[in-house]
């Protein structure tokens, strides 16, 4: 996958999904690493913010911590 891929994946991708990949990506995911993963990072907490603290929460607690 291209940078650019990746950055439209992240642009798309809702928070649930984003959380889930920062919580179970394996170690080295390009998605994770360098200025990718600033960007992620930098887009995640975005969205997280826009969905408010009540949201994360439930959708923390409905992703839970066991690899799928």
């Amino acid at each position: 996958m291209t940078e650019q891929e990746m950055k439209s994946w992240v642009d798309n991708a809702d928070y649930e999904q984003l959380l889930r990949k920062w919580r179970f990506a394996p170690v080295g995911d390009p998605l994770l690493q360098g200025d990718m993963g600033d960007y992620f990072s930098k887009v995640m907490f975005a969205k997280r913010d826009e969905v408010g603290n009540a949201v994360h929460v439930a959708t923390s607690k409905h992703i839970g911590w066991d690899n799928e």
